[in-house]
């Protein structure tokens, strides 16, 4: 997604901080943008506060901060930062993640200011918790499910980017890659056997993720008869999935893809999406048994393990198996009589 604002809209210690979280500590564009954003409403808010102006008003969005400098920010106390969170809440309706998002750019910052330019002597945001939140399973198809999504993509021969499209889902269906890790794949990205393909996570972090025979089949059956195909092979795009105009497709184009499908099966009430997907592989390779947690992680891309173990409370079908190994789940006769 690419965001509508320019770097003169934002003062110059910011600008300076989004430098640092790219160049330094290798995030994404997307994440240094989303910073630059959430920093952007901030201060937003806290101008308007000093000025009178009703935050919830169309004024606020024109509010210009490029003037906020460090003399500025010296002056913010832990308790404007509490009160732009509680106001994200009740005026912007921000859930738990949004808010939690809103606070790390406004820690990053601060602690950019004061541990690496030295531009503060304390950091007001130090010592402020990050939002509380209900954790919630995550909702993915089920095997039946994935099957009959597939079987809608294969079955669909009026289409012409059937294979490009039974392929992209057979991906995530299978790898549990995350959107911008499919789209960011080049055909010199894929091992030369199709073993297994190299793509960029979160962070900028290079992994390697492994094909089963089905990536393999649909991606040898995808190359051949499409990307590679006399008509194609000399375009300049190194792109693997290329949109109908010949470049990389996009992020939007990939989702429309797939809630296309998710309709054609029958699923589209379900309210699945692109990223239900990556839990529906992580979550059937878990319930089969024979995939280590850590060994999950490893194929998810997670920095923690925490982070995967959510993946250990979905499985019904386990629990269910373990109640029935108590050794007094077959005594169902209720007769007083019986010994």
């Amino acid at each position: 997604m690419a965001y509508n604002f320019c770097m003169e809209e934002f003062p110059p210690v910011v600008r300076e901080f989004a430098s640092y979280k790219t160049a330094i500590q290798g995030c994404s564009q997307k994440t240094a943008d989303e910073y630059l954003l959430d920093l952007r409403t901030f201060f937003r808010y806290l101008l308007a506060k000093d000025r009178g102006i009703d935050p919830d008003s169309d004024e606020f969005c024109e509010i210009d901060i490029s003037g906020v400098d460090v003399e500025y920010i010296k002056g913010i106390t832990p308790d404007r930062i509490y009160d732009f969170l509680l106001y994200t809440g009740s005026v912007r309706k921000n859930m738990w993640s949004a808010k939690a998002r809103k606070l790390s750019a406004i820690k990053g910052l601060f602690k950019f200011m004061t541990v690496k330019r030295g531009y503060l002597d304390e950091n007001p945001a130090a010592n402020i918790e990050s939002p509380k939140h209900k954790q919630t399973l995550p909702k993915f198809l089920s095997l039946e499910e994935s099957r009959m999504l597939l079987d809608t993509v294969r079955n669909d021969t009026d289409s012409k980017h059937r294979l490009r499209d039974l392929c992209m889902i057979t991906l995530f269906l299978n790898c549990g890659m995350r959107l911008n890790e499919l789209v960011g794949i080049n055909i010199t990205d894929l091992d030369r056997e199709l073993m297994h393909v190299r793509v960029v996570g979160k962070g900028s972090k290079e992994r390697i993720i492994y094909f089963n025979d089905a990536c393999k089949s649909v991606l040898a059956d995808y190359l051949i008869n499409v990307r590679l195909n006399e008509r194609n092979r000399h375009l300049p795009d190194k792109a693997l999935f290329l949109s109908n105009r010949d470049s990389r497709i996009t992020d939007k184009m990939v989702q429309k893809v797939v809630y296309k499908y998710l309709d054609m099966s029958g699923l589209g009430s379900k309210h699945y999406s692109v990223h239900k997907l990556r839990h529906t592989a992580a979550t059937l390779m878990y319930q089969s048994g024979n995939v280590d947690i850590r060994v999950l992680k490893d194929i998810l891309g997670h920095e923690q393990l925490n982070t995967t173990q959510i993946y250990t409370h979905v499985s019904d079908v386990n629990m269910m198996n373990a109640m029935g190994e108590n050794p007094l789940a077959n005594i169902t006769d209720t007769r007083a009589d019986k010994k």
